[in-house]
């Protein structure tokens, strides 16, 4: 007979294990997606008309389909550090205020339980996400002729940390804590609202049909919000050093107003599409998977 503590552990690592796998699911299916979204962030040019359209066939005329997938296996590294901390994290202390309140929480308090869980899993996760939007932006590179600056996650890691420090990996982290916070704050507050909304209202029971309900709604709270911080985050992650020493952008809010002084508000958004059309599918991919992996593996609805 397994003690409660025992049963406690399992419980964990199954949580962490469905989540994993449903993480590398959702980012797999959706990743093309993504390095468009993050093509068209690093354009800076207002005088040339660009759309998604326009980035996918350019990758895929210069770089073959596989162009599609640059960056995917330190993704996927992020994701296996990433989606089970701030899952988990969520979980654990929504269900411990819920127990010590003993009734259901409100939206802003999930929502604040969201962003704090963000925040701590991109603390960790934010080396993996800076090599995977360096590698991404490498495509541009291929496309004009020149040589990519990394060959593979191992050497892009290897070489930041030879130019840039050990502190290098972490360039960007106060964007990307930023935008944590509200994809977050966005994606799990409003998820885990609307799939009990759906429930307790009678409109779907505990299914497919509540998780797909719930993660579309998620996904457009979470893209609105989060898409002004991922344009800054992906600008200060991509840019090195010039010869000089000097760089771009001096902070996160140094490159916010230079956005939005060169290239009008509305660059906040670029991307915004791209975004959207893939958090929607990585929601869908990732809630639905997730919760059937739950049940398979002999745990709760989350």
């Amino acid at each position: 007979m397994k003690s409660r503590q025992q049963q406690m552990e399992e419980a964990t690592y199954k949580k962490v294990a469905v989540t994993s796998f449903s993480a590398m699911v959702a980012e797999s299916t959706t990743f093309p997606i993504d390095i468009i979204k993050t093509r068209l962030q690093l354009h800076a040019s207002s005088s040339t008309t660009i759309n998604a359209f326009k980035v996918a066939l350019n990758i895929v005329t210069n770089q073959g389909f596989l162009g599609l997938y640059q960056g995917l296996s330190p993704a996927i590294i992020r994701h296996l550090f990433y989606t089970p901390i701030r899952i988990l994290c969520y979980e654990q202390s929504r269900n411990t205020l819920f127990a010590a309140q003993s009734q259901s929480l409100s939206l802003s308090s999930k929502a604040l339980l969201g962003g704090l869980s963000g925040v701590i899993a991109q603390v960790v996760a934010s080396p993996a996400d800076l090599v995977k939007v360096r590698m991404q932006a490498d495509g541009r590179l291929i496309c004009q002729g020149l040589q990519p600056r990394y060959s593979g996650p191992i050497d892009a890691f290897s070489k930041i940390i030879a130019a840039e420090g050990f502190r290098g990996l972490w360039k960007g982290v106060v964007p990307n804590m930023q935008r944590a916070f509200l994809v977050n704050m966005g994606e799990l507050a409003c998820y885990d609202h609307a799939k009990h909304f759906v429930i307790r209202n009678q409109i779907a029971n505990d299914n497919i049909y509540a998780h797909t309900l719930a993660s579309i709604m998620s996904g457009l709270s979470a893209t609105t919000l989060s898409c002004p911080a991922d344009v800054v985050k992906t600008r200060m992650m991509n840019q090195a050093a010039s010869e000089d020493g000097k760089l771009m952008y001096k902070n996160s809010y140094d490159c916010l107003v230079k956005t939005v002084k060169l290239e009008g508000a509305k660059a906040l958004w670029k991307g915004f599409f791209p975004t959207w059309a893939r958090l929607g599918p990585w929601q869908f991919m990732f809630w639905v998977s997730y919760e059937k992996f739950r049940q398979i593996a002999g745990l709760s609805s989350f």
